[in-house]
C-alpha cells in the first residue's frame, strides 16, 4: 500500500513539474476569476440563521411569531438626565417623535409597538360612574401643565411603571418586534438590516447629535436604479454621516432605494431636536449587529497587524524575501478562493463568523512554512529549484494532505449542531481547508520551481545551530528517552488532573452579563445595563405558551386553565434567577380586586365562569398576552441575566413544573423570547458536543491508522491532542468563556492544528525508524528536519493572533487568546509528550543492536 501511494505521489509530482508552465497559467486564471467573484460577496446577517429552527422551542416560537413577541425584539429607551422626571414637555415631545420613528422602521410589526404614546397602552380608573379607560397620553396632547399632570396620573393607574416607564420616573421605553423574512438572498438580508440599523442610528442621532446633516437630491439628475453612481462631486452620505440612512427617494418621487454614491448634496445645520438632557439607549439583535459591524474595522486592522508580524518573523527565519512573500501569498490564496466561491454557492459572510478566513490563513501559513523549509533544505544541499520542489512535494504531500483532511474534519463535525449559521460556517471552513490541498500542496511547489534562493538565505541555512538552539534541542531530545519520559508523564498527569477539574466548570452558552460579543464598556452593554437597572422586566425574557384549544368559548373563563397559569406564575417567581413574571392570571386577579374596591382579599381567581368574567379585561388580546378566545396564552418570565447556568436552571424548573402539573386539554410549550432562543441553542450545542468529540477523534484515529499503519503511532499523535483539548476547556472556564457558536471554530481549529504538528513530526520519525534508527535518534532527525519549522510557525502564529486581544470585539479578543494558547500548547505537546510516549511505545527490544548516537 505504501509503495502504491508513493508511486502515486511521484507521478503527481512529475506531472505538476512537467506541465508547470501551463498549470501556472491555469491557476493564475482561476485566481483572477475568484478574485473577481470575491468582489460580489455580501454580508449575510440574519437572526433566523442564529437559532436552531428545528428545535422544539423554536418551533413553538415560529408557530406564534405573528401573535406574540418573538426573540427579535428592539428596545429603545429615552432617559431624562435633567432636573425632575420625564413629565415635562421636551422629554414627552422627544418620546412622541421616537415612537413615530420606531413605528416606521422597516420590518417592524406595527401591531406590537408599545410605548406610552401608543393607543394600546391605556389606564383603567374606577370612578363614581364605573370604570373609565383611555390611552395614557390623550389624543390631543399639547404638553400644557394640566396635561402633563394628567399623563402622570394616567401612568400611575396604567400598571406600566417598571414596564414602559422606569421605576425612578427618569426614563420611558419603546418596545417593538422586528419581523425578518428569510429570503435566502444575502444581498436582500444585508439591505434589510442596513435599513434597520441606519434607522436606529437616526433615532439616536436625532436627540444626541448637535449637528444635523441634511441632504437634497440634485434636481437635474436622471432617473436611476439601486446602486447607480449618478454624478460626480457629490458624496455618499451613507459612509460620510454619523446617522443618516443609505436610502433616498429618486428624482420625481417614488419609494426610497439604496444608493452607493454621487446622489446627494449634504449640508450641515444645527439639529433642532438635539437635547443634552436626553440619552438614548437601544438594544436588540439589529443594534448588536450594527455594533459588531462597526467593530469589524478593528478585525481588519488587527489582521493587518498579524500579517505584518508574520511577514517580519518569516523573513527573520528564512532570511529570504522571496520565500517570505511566496509563503504569505500562498497562505492568502485559499482565503481569496474561498471568498470567491461563496457568491457562487449562494453564501455570504456573516459578521459573527467573519474570522473564519483568518483561521484559514493561519493554517495556510503553517503548511506553507513546512513546504518552503523543505524546499530550502534541498536547495542548500545542492538540488536545483525544480528538483527541490519535486523532493519537497514527495516528502510532504502525504502528511500535509492528511493533516489538511483532519483540519477539514475538525470543521465538518461542528455541522452536527443543527443551526443554519453553524452549517454555513462548517461548509465554508471545510472548503477553505480543502482548497489548501491545491494551493499549498500543488501551486506552492510550482511557484518554488521558479524561485532562486538568495545567497543570504543560503549562507544562513549553512550556519551551524547556535549554542542556545543546540541546548534547547538537547533538552527536547531527552523527552524521547524512557527515564526522562517518566518525568514528562508526571507533569502531564498533574496538569491533566488540575485542568480536568477546572474544565468541569465550563458553561455551555453565554458567561457574564450583556452581549458577550462586545466588551463590557461598549455602548451596547452600557445601554443594556441602563435598561435592565431601570425596569422590573429586564431585557431577558422566557416566553412559555399555554395552549387551551379544546375548551368551549373563551378558555380564560375556565378555571382549570387560569389556575394552572396562576400556579405556574407563582412557582416561577420563586425560582432563583427569575426577576419577575407576567401573565393573564396575575393581571386578572388585579382587575377582579379593582372591581371590589381594590381589596387584596378579592385578589383571587373565582372558580366559576361568571366570576372569572369580572377580570376579562386582563384577557384582552391587545395586551399581547393571549390570542382571541385565549386558545393560546403566553406567560413572560423575566430573568436576571442570560448566563448559561441561569438559562439552564430556569428552563429546567419550568420543565419540572410542566411535568408535575398536567391538566386535561391544556398544553404548556417552551419557549420563545431571547432566553428561549438561548436555551434552544445551548441545548443544541450541548447535545452535539459528545457526538462531535466522538466523530472527530474517531475520524482522526482512522486517518492516523491508515497513514502510519501503527496503533502506537496513532496514540502518540492523539494523546497530546486530547490533553490540549482538555487544557483549552479549562482555560475557557477560568476566563469565563462559554462553549457556543462563536467559540466552536476555535475548538475545531485547536484539534486541526494539533494534528498538523503531530503528523508532520511522526511521518518523519517513522521514516527514520524504518531505516533502523532507535526512536530517540529518529526524533532528533525529525526535529532537525521539521521541528524548527513547526516551533517557528507556532510562535509566529501565536504572536500574530495574540494581537487580536486588543480588539474592541470581545469575541475576537477571546478567539485570539484561545488560538495563541492552542498554537503554543499543541506545539509543546508535539515536541514533548509525543516523543515521551514514543520512547516507551517504541522501545528497543532486549538484544537488539543499538544504533550509534548522533550529535545534533
Amino acid at each position: 500500500m505504501k509503495s502504491f501511494m508513493r508511486h502515486c505521489v511521484d507521478g503527481i509530482s512529475n506531472f505538476l513539474l512537467a506541465w508547470r508552465h501551463l498549470l501556472s497559467v491555469l491557476f493564475l486564471a482561476i485566481t483572477v476569476f475568484f478574485g473577481w467573484s470575491a468582489t460580489k460577496v455580501q454580508l449575510d446577517p440574519g437572526f433566523l440563521k442564529m437559532i436552531p429552527i428545528k428545535h422544539e422551542y423554536m418551533r413553538t416560537m415560529m408557530d406564534y411569531m405573528k401573535n406574540f413577541s418573538g426573540a427579535n425584539t428592539l428596545l429603545v429607551n429615552l432617559r431624562w438626565k435633567g432636573e425632575g422626571d420625564i413629565y415635562n414637555a421636551p422629554f414627552l415631545d422627544a418620546m412622541r417623535k421616537a415612537t413615530d420613528d420606531v413605528f416606521l422602521i422597516p420590518g417592524i410589526d406595527r401591531t406590537h409597538v408599545s410605548s406610552i404614546f401608543t393607543p394600546n397602552t391605556y389606564y383603567i380608573e374606577i370612578t363614581e360612574d364605573g370604570f373609565k379607560g383611555e390611552p395614557v397620553v390623550p389624543a390631543r396632547f399639547s404638553a400644557t401643565p394640566e396635561q402633563l399632570d394628567r399623563v402622570r396620573h394616567n401612568v400611575s393607574l396604567s400598571g406600566q411603571i417598571g414596564l414602559l416607564v422606569a421605576n425612578d420616573f427618569k426614563a420611558a421605553l419603546i418596545r417593538a418586534d422586528l419581523q425578518e423574512v428569510d429570503t435566502g438572498d444575502p444581498a436582500k438580508a444585508e439591505v434589510f438590516y442596513r435599513q434597520v440599523m441606519n434607522r436606529l442610528g437616526d433615532i439616536r442621532g436625532r436627540f444626541e447629535s448637535k449637528t444635523e446633516y441634511r441632504y437634497a437630491l440634485k434636481a437635474d439628475l436622471p432617473p436611476f436604479k439601486a446602486g447607480d453612481v449618478v454624478a460626480e462631486g457629490y458624496v455618499d452620505y451613507g459612509w460620510m454621516l454619523p446617522y443618516q440612512t443609505f436610502f433616498a427617494v429618486p428624482p420625481g418621487g417614488g419609494e426610497s432605494v439604496p444608493v452607493k454614491g454621487g446622489l446627494v448634496k449634504v449640508e450641515a445645520v444645527d439639529n433642532p431636536d438635539y437635547n443634552p438632557d436626553i440619552e438614548v439607549n437601544i438594544i436588540g439583535f439589529a443594534q448588536l449587529l450594527a455594533d459588531v459591524i462597526g467593530g469589524l474595522v478593528g478585525v481588519f486592522v488587527f489582521f493587518a497587524l498579524a500579517f505584518g508580524i508574520t511577514l517580519l518573523l518569516l523573513f527573520l527565519y528564512s532570511r529570504s524575501v522571496r520565500l517570505t512573500l511566496v509563503a504569505l501569498v500562498v497562505a492568502l490564496l485559499p482565503v481569496l478562493w474561498l471568498i470567491g466561491i461563496l457568491p457562487l454557492i449562494g453564501f455570504g459572510i456573516d459578521p459573527m463568523s467573519i474570522l473564519v478566513p483568518f483561521l484559514i490563513f493561519s493554517i495556510g501559513v503553517s503548511h506553507a512554512v513546512q513546504m518552503t523549509n523543505a524546499w530550502r533544505n534541498e536547495v542548500v544541499a545542492g538540488a536545483s529549484s525544480v528538483d527541490a520542489s519535486r523532493a519537497a512535494f514527495r516528502k510532504l504531500f502525504i502528511p500535509g494532505a492528511v493533516a489538511l483532511l483532519t483540519n477539514a474534519l475538525g470543521f465538518a463535525v461542528i455541522m452536527l449542531i443543527d443551526i443554519p449559521i453553524v452549517h454555513e460556517l462548517g461548509i465554508t471552513a471545510c472548503l477553505g481547508v480543502l482548497l489548501m490541498i491545491v494551493t499549498n500542496k500543488m501551486i506552492l511547489p510550482i511557484i518554488l520551481s521558479h524561485v532562486r534562493l538568495e545567497a543570504s538565505s543560503r549562507r544562513n541555512s549553512l550556519k551551524p545551530p547556535g549554542t542556545l538552539q543546540m541546548a534547547i534541542w538537547r533538552q527536547m531530545a531527552k523527552c524521547a528517552e524512557p527515564r526522562y519520559a517518566l518525568g514528562v508523564f508526571a507533569v502531564c498527569l498533574a496538569l491533566l488532573a488540575v485542568t480536568t477539574q477546572m474544565s468541569r466548570s465550563m458553561v455551555v452558552g453565554d458567561s457574564g452579563t450583556g452581549a458577550p460579543e462586545l466588551r463590557q464598556d461598549s455602548r451596547y452593554n452600557h445601554d443594556n445595563r441602563a435598561i435592565a437597572s431601570s425596569y422590573n422586566i429586564g431585557t431577558d425574557v422566557l416566553s412559555v405558551i399555554v395552549e387551551a384549544k379544546n375548551f368551549e368559548g373563551d378558555s380564560c373563563l375556565h378555571y382549570p386553565v387560569v389556575n394552572l397559569i396562576d400556579r405556574f406564575e407563582l412557582y416561577m417567581r420563586g425560582v432563583d434567577g427569575v426577576r419577575s413574571v407576567t401573565g393573564v392570571a396575575g393581571i386578572g386577579k388585579l382587575v377582579i380586586s379593582a372591581f371590589n374596591e381594590g381589596s387584596p382579599r378579592w385578589r383571587a381567581l373565582p372558580r366559576s365562569e361568571v366570576g372569572l368574567s369580572t377580570g376579562s379585561r386582563a384577557f384582552d388580546p391587545n395586551l399581547g398576552l393571549n390570542i382571541e378566545g385565549c386558545k393560546a396564552i403566553q406567560v413572560l418570565v423575566f430573568t436576571k441575566d442570560h448566563e448559561g447556568a441561569t438559562v439552564h436552571h430556569v428552563v429546567s424548573e419550568a420543565k419540572r413544573f410542566i411535568d408535575a402539573n398536567p391538566v386535561d386539554g391544556v398544553t404548556m410549550r417552551l419557549a420563545s423570547g431571547n432566553i428561549g432562543v438561548m436555551a434552544a441553542t445551548n441545548e443544541a450545542v450541548e447535545s452535539a458536543e459528545a457526538k462531535m468529540l466522538l466523530a472527530i477523534f474517531g475520524a482522526l484515529a482512522l486517518l492516523c491508522l491508515l497513514t502510519f499503519r501503527s496503533w502506537r503511532a496513532t496514540l502518540c499523535v492523539l494523546v497530546p491532542l486530547t490533553m490540549v483539548s482538555i487544557f483549552c476547556n479549562a482555560l475557557m472556564a477560568s476566563l469565563g468563556i462559554g462553549l457556543k457558536v462563536a467559540t466552536l471554530p476555535v475548538v475545531a481549529l485547536g484539534v486541526g492544528v494539533g494534528v498538523d504538528y503531530g503528523i508532520y513530526l511522526f511521518e518523519r520519525i517513522q521514516h527514520d525508524l524504518a531505516k533502523g534508527l532507535p526512536f530517540n535518534e529518529a526524533f532528533r532527525e525529525a526535529m532537525l528536519q521539521r521541528g524548527t519549522a513547526a516551533v517557528f510557525t507556532a510562535i509566529t502564529m501565536a504572536i500574530g493572533v495574540g494581537t487580536w486581544t486588543l480588539s474592541a470585539l470581545k469575541f475576537q479578543a477571546d478567539m485570539g487568546l484561545l488560538l495563541s494558547f492552542m498554537f503554543l500548547v499543541n506545539m509543546l505537546g508535539a515536541i514533548c509528550l509525543l516523543p515521551a510516549l514514543g520512547a516507551w511505545l517504541f522501545r528497543e527490544r532486549e538484544g537488539a543492536p543499538a544504533a550509534a548516537p548522533r550529535a545534533i
